[in-house]
């Protein structure tokens, strides 16, 4: 499954690690030198969540954490499915 928020599309960045040597000009040295560039990845804090739907249905869904803390939707309450299976009778 992909690491991608299913509310806000949130998904990993792609970037460069680069590794400096050197003191700073403004520090007082003669300036820095660039010693190794790699690639690397900055991942979003998803977070997979029992989730209410629209029609009343319970989905485990993964969510980045900033739309856990705003409160974008509704958290299924705990025990809905045994619950559930006690009213059909299963």
């Amino acid at each position: 499954m992909a690491r991608v928020c299913e509310y806000s599309g949130k998904r990993p960045q792609v970037g460069n690690r680069v590794v400096r040597r050197g003191k700073a000009k403004r520090e007082g040295g003669i300036g820095q030198n660039v010693t190794g560039i790699s690639k690397r990845r900055w991942k979003p804090n998803l977070q997979t969540v029992r989730v209410m739907d629209e029609n009343g249905r319970v989905r485990r869904v993964k969510v980045c954490t900033r739309y856990l803390k705003a409160g974008k939707f509704v958290k299924a309450p705990r025990g809905s499915h045994a619950a559930w299976k006690a009213s059909v009778g299963k």
